[in-house]
C-alpha cells in the first residue's frame, strides 16, 4: 500500500480561554487523540502528544514561548509519542515506567500492532480496525511505519491525585481517574469548571476491557466525576461537551456495566 505524503500533520483550532486543540487528521479514529494547548502566564501545559509520528515540538512553535510542562494522562501511545521532545513530562506513578521506558520499535501497520482478539474487543466496542496502517498518510518522503519508534521522555516527575498544576495564572488539581488505565489523571480547573479527562470520559465508545483495563476502578471513578460540578470537558477523543451530556454519558457507562 502506497501513502501519500501529507501537506502537514497537524490541524489546530483555538476553542477560546488560552486553550487550543491539535489533531492527526491521518491518524485512524481510535488512535487520534486530542492534544491540549494550555496557555499559562509562567509556563504553558500540553496535555497529551499524539503518536509521535511527526514532530508536535516543531509543530507548536507559533503557540509556545516559554516553558511548557507535557501531561500524560495516561501511557497508551496515541497520548504519549510526542512527550520525549519536552524538557518536563508529569505522569502518574503508576505509569512512569511507560514514559521512561517505553517500548521502543513497534510497527504502525495495525495487523502487527492489533491482536486477533484485541481487533474483536475493539470491535464490539465500536472501533473497527482495518487492515493496513494505522496512518493514512506520512509525514515525508521515506517515511517507513515499519520503523515506528517511541523515544523515552526526558525530566519526568509524577503527580498523585490532589496535587497541583501551576501555570502561574491557572491552577489544575490532579484526579486520579483510573479504570482504562490504572494511571489515568484528568486535571480539573474549578475556577473555570473545566475538566481534561483524557480517556477516562469522552464522547464516544469507552474502552475498559484492553489489558490494563478494570471496570470495578471505571465505575468508581463514574461515581467520582459524575458529583463534579462540570461546566465543559474536554476529552482525550472526540468533541468537547458539557454538563449534562456528560451525565448522559456516565449513566449510559454506568448502566451498561451494572445491568
Amino acid at each position: 500500500m502506497t501513502l501519500q505524503i501529507a501537506e502537514r500533520w497537524f490541524e489546530e483550532r483555538h476553542i477560546g480561554d488560552g486553550i487550543t486543540l491539535l489533531w492527526e487528521p491521518h491518524v485512524i479514529p481510535l488512535m487520534r487523540c486530542n492534544i491540549w494547548h494550555v496557555r499559562g502566564r509562567d509556563r504553558d501545559l500540553l496535555i497529551d502528544t499524539g503518536m509521535g509520528v511527526a514532530s508536535l515540538h516543531d509543530a507548536t512553535r507559533h503557540l509556545i514561548d516559554k516553558p511548557v510542562l507535557a501531561v500524560a494522562t495516561h501511557t497508551h501511545l496515541d497520548h504519549t509519542g510526542g512527550h520525549h521532545e519536552f524538557e518536563e513530562c508529569l505522569v502518574h506513578p503508576a505509569e512512569v515506567s511507560t514514559l521512561t521506558a517505553p517500548e521502543e520499535e513497534l510497527s504502525l501497520r495495525n495487523e502487527a500492532y492489533f491482536s486477533a482478539e484485541g481487533r474483536r474487543k475493539l470491535a464490539e466496542a465500536g472501533y473497527e480496525i482495518p487492515d493496513g496502517c494505522m496512518i493514512t498518510a506520512i509525514p515525508h518522503a521515506g517515511y517507513d511505519p515499519d520503523r515506528y519508534r517511541l523515544k523515552p521522555a526526558k525530566r519526568v516527575r509524577t503527580a498523585e491525585d490532589g496535587d497541583i498544576v501551576d501555570t502561574g495564572d491557572r491552577s489544575f488539581e490532579v484526579l486520579h481517574l483510573p479504570g482504562h488505565s490504572p494511571g489515568s489523571i484528568g486535571l480539573w480547573e474549578q475556577a473555570t469548571g473545566t475538566l481534561f479527562s483524557g480517556d477516562a470520559l469522552y464522547d464516544g465508545p469507552l474502552l475498559d476491557q484492553l489489558e490494563g483495563c478494570s471496570v470495578p476502578d471505571y465505575l468508581r471513578t463514574m461515581e467520582r466525576l459524575r458529583t463534579l460540578p462540570v461546566r465543559v470537558v474536554h476529552g482525550g477523543h472526540d468533541t468537547s461537551f458539557g454538563r449534562d451530556r456528560m451525565a448522559e454519558l456516565i449513566d449510559s457507562y454506568v448502566r451498561s456495566r451494572t445491568t
